[in-house]
């Protein structure tokens, strides 16, 4: 075991499995795509530990999603991303930076508090890999609409040890 998942392990924290995808859905890409020391990690949205969509599900604005359960998914989806970056790259030590982050929330037309819903993956990183190797460039969005209607999505990139 790793330093960094032992970390997770005394916060008190546990990696999803893999999404499970409804029947019939087949996504033709890889949750990480690993390109020299870099690994960009698709969209991920937040996961269960059995790997199943956490609810609650709809837009952040309205009285499907309040703004602090966001943020709940917004870890949630951190912890999906950190689980696929750990099944690609054996161990997450291999993390010495992350480079950016690109936060959706799926929300109302009126909704502008993004920043705070993606704070919520934020924090994570940062906790986990401390300032220096979890300091991040950031985008919080609002969209429309998320697959499966999923609160929020976000993609990342990494600075990997080869």
């Amino acid at each position: 075991m790793g330093m960094i998942e032992r970390k997770l392990e005394d916060m008190g924290l546990v990696l999803p499995a893999p999404l499970q995808l409804p029947a019939g859905v087949v996504l033709p890409f890889p949750e990480v795509n690993i390109r020299g020391d870099r690994a960009f990690i698709s969209g991920a949205g937040p996961l269960n530990t059995d790997g199943s969509l956490a609810a609650p599900f709809g837009k952040v604005g309205s009285d499907d999603v309040s703004v602090e359960e966001a943020a709940h998914l917004a870890k949630l989806s951190g912890l999906a991303m950190l689980a696929g970056l750990q099944r690609s790259l054996g161990t997450l030590d291999r993390v010495t930076g992350w480079v950016r982050a690109f936060g959706m929330v799926n929300s109302t037309a009126d909704f502008t508090n993004q920043p705070a819903v993606i704070n919520g993956f934020s924090h994570l990183i940062l906790e986990v890999f401390g300032d220096e190797i979890g300091r991040h460039a950031r985008s919080a969005v609002s969209m429309g609409a998320l697959p499966m209607r999923i609160a929020v999505e976000i993609e990342a990139e990494v600075m990997i040890a080869l």
